[in-house]
């Protein structure tokens, strides 16, 4: 040990080998913190004493270590509460993101779906896809995924969950997988596994040869593409900041329902007719955008919410409007690869078709072009809006209710005549007559199977959004509905998502001056009335359960100082 006024790095090996340091180090807190009371009074009353008036040099140092162990001692607990959060706090903001995407094109030949009977495809568009992205908030995952298909069966939809659970753990109740609704993608059929076992040979012929089916091969792909892209979505997850907000659409996507003289109400009943009396609904014009970067500013990926079916059909394999939006999105972004992450809204009876309009429909390119350019266009204005508020204070969580509603059965009457138009042929029949009939046939025979439909709703929340979902081709109404009663700032209703139970129309469509096509009983169509109240209101609890996180917002203005000096004067006239 050097001397008394000796330097070097001796002292802070003396001080922490010394037992008078390990004896302090060890006093409860506020033994500590009066110590450092008791410092400063020692260290005025040395500056008066000389070393003589100790009793010698063994008391002194032993108290200059004394007073430096509980300095330190004192400083590291002070510290050390200062960094430390209080007890329960819950950790900063860790919001991370990803996105991925996966090709699903089917190859041509394959089935067509969109349809009651057989279709093929013979060219080529644009790609099928699916998008995926995974959020986090440092506690908890959630993933969106849209898929570019006409509709995801409950049976495809469990085993994906469980094996994107199995492979990164992100919980299957926080998975939502949702249909874009393209009637232009890959052969999928609307039944379950089990549901035709034990039909007669004339509906089992009907379902296979007279009914778009699922092909096995596509199906495989499919399941393994949604995993692929979830699971690298996941991986990919850097940290993030976001910011949504809503666009207006209102000129691309129409009600097709349409009150007529007669009092009933028609879907499709043509431009022109003269019978019409106006539109039976309203339509949902809302654009919900979604945006998502890194911290260095760099655009991840949108999420992108609309209702409007996607019935464009440009010619051939399509992702459908969708590919339109995407392509809009990418173009004014500067970036050819942008996942767009696209969730249908409620758009049931919504389609890109008027049936008021004075003006010929333009053909399917442009019309595909037409609406996915202006809500790509929208996006993209409503991106440039919201992106300085991006925020990271983003907490994410979900619920998710799963009960079951019963089918609408037809009468033995219905099913004695749907028995014998079949019989008879399409020829005889009638095309629209054989058709339906044939949907009684399999609808009697799935009852049979499964007389009740699982059901699942799900509220997803990142930050002050939430998803609500159903798997219904949903009306608008049920769709503002939900809007209506979530008390988030910013609701997205996404049909189509975690199973298909056909068109699930609004009671007043069911009721004495309702009717149209969506109405219609079909193996695809038949929950009992109430099924579309009790979907919106399982919704509108599930995301009233959850708190919604902040808005993020712009940074503020700075405090006024002065006004600009060269604009601050009267006119000068001379």
């Amino acid at each position: 040990m050097g001397g008394w006024g000796s330097s070097g790095s001796g002292w802070a090996s003396v001080i922490v080998a010394n037992p008078v340091f390990i004896r302090l180090i060890t006093f409860p807190v506020p033994v500590r913190i009066w110590n450092l009371v008791r410092l400063g009074s020692f260290v005025y009353k040395t500056k008066r004493l000389t070393r003589s008036q100790y009793r010698g040099k063994k008391f002194f140092m032993n108290h200059a270590l004394m007073l430096a162990a509980t300095w330190i001692s004192g400083l590291l607990i002070l510290s050390a509460s200062a960094a430390a959060p209080p007890a329960g706090t819950p950790p900063a903001p860790a919001f991370t993101a990803g996105f991925a995407e996966r090709d699903i094109t089917p190859a041509l030949g394959m089935e067509a779906p969109g349809g009651y009977g057989k279709d093929y495809h013979r060219v080529f568009h644009d790609a099928c896809k699916v998008r995926a992205a995974v959020f986090s908030d440092g506690r908890q995952r959630v993933a969106l995924v849209g898929v570019d298909i006409l509709l995801v069966t409950r049976s495809l939809v469990q085993e994906v969950r469980a094996e994107i659970q199995n492979r990164c753990g992100l919980p299957s109740n926080a998975i939502l997988i949702g249909a874009s609704h393209s009637h232009s993608s890959g052969p999928i059929g609307m039944n379950e596994p089990g549901d035709f076992d034990h039909a007669s040979p004339l509906v089992k012929d009907l379902v296979e040869n007279k009914t778009i089916v699922s092909n096995p091969g596509y199906m495989l792909t499919l399941r393994k593409q949604i995993v692929e892209a979830v699971v690298a979505a996941d991986a990919g997850r850097v940290d993030a900041k976001l910011a949504v907000g809503f666009g207006h659409e209102d000129k691309v996507a129409f009600n097709r329902r349409l009150r007529m003289k007669g009092g009933l109400t028609f879907s499709h009943p043509g431009a022109g007719n003269p019978e019409i009396v106006g539109y039976a609904g309203p339509i949902d014009p809302q654009v919900g955008t979604v945006g998502v970067w890194d911290l260095k500013g760099r655009l991840l990926g949108v999420v992108v919410n609309f209702a409007c079916h996607a019935t464009t059909n440009p010619g051939g394999i399509s992702a459908n409007w969708v590919w339109s939006m995407e392509k809009t999105l990418r173009g004014a972004t500067g970036d050819p690869s942008l996942p767009v992450v696209f969730l249908q809204g409620a758009s049931g009876d919504i389609t890109q078709v008027d049936n008021l309009t004075k003006f010929q429909n333009p053909g399917a390119e442009e019309w595909c072009e037409r609406v996915g350019g202006r809500v790509g266009a929208e996006a993209f204005k409503t991106l440039l809006l919201i992106r300085q508020g991006a925020g990271r204070d983003l907490p994410v969580d979900v619920r998710q209710r799963v009960w079951k509603i019963k089918r609408r059965a037809p009468t033995p009457e219905k099913i004695q005549r749907s028995l014998e138009l079949v019989q008879q042929g399409a020829e005889k029949a009638g095309t629209t007559e054989w058709t339906f009939a044939k949907e009684i046939l399999l609808l009697d025979a799935m009852m049979k199977a499964r007389p009740e439909v699982e059901v699942e709703v799900q509220a997803l929340q990142v930050g002050p959004i939430v998803f609500v979902s159903n798997p219904a081709e949903y009306f608008v109404q049920y769709g503002l509905d939900i809007k209506k009663g979530s008390k988030f700032p910013f609701t997205f209703p996404v049909e189509l998502a975690n199973g298909i139970v056909g068109y699930v129309p609004t009671e007043e469509a069911m009721g004495p001056n309702g009717g149209g096509y969506e109405t219609r009983l079909s193996a695809y169509s038949n929950l009992e009335v109430s099924a579309g109240r009790q979907m919106a209101d399982a919704g509108i609890a599930l995301a009233n359960e959850l708190t919604p996180g902040p808005v993020p917002q712009a940074p503020p203005a700075p405090p006024f100082r002065a006004a600009w000096a060269y604009g601050n004067l009267p006119p000068e006239l001379k």
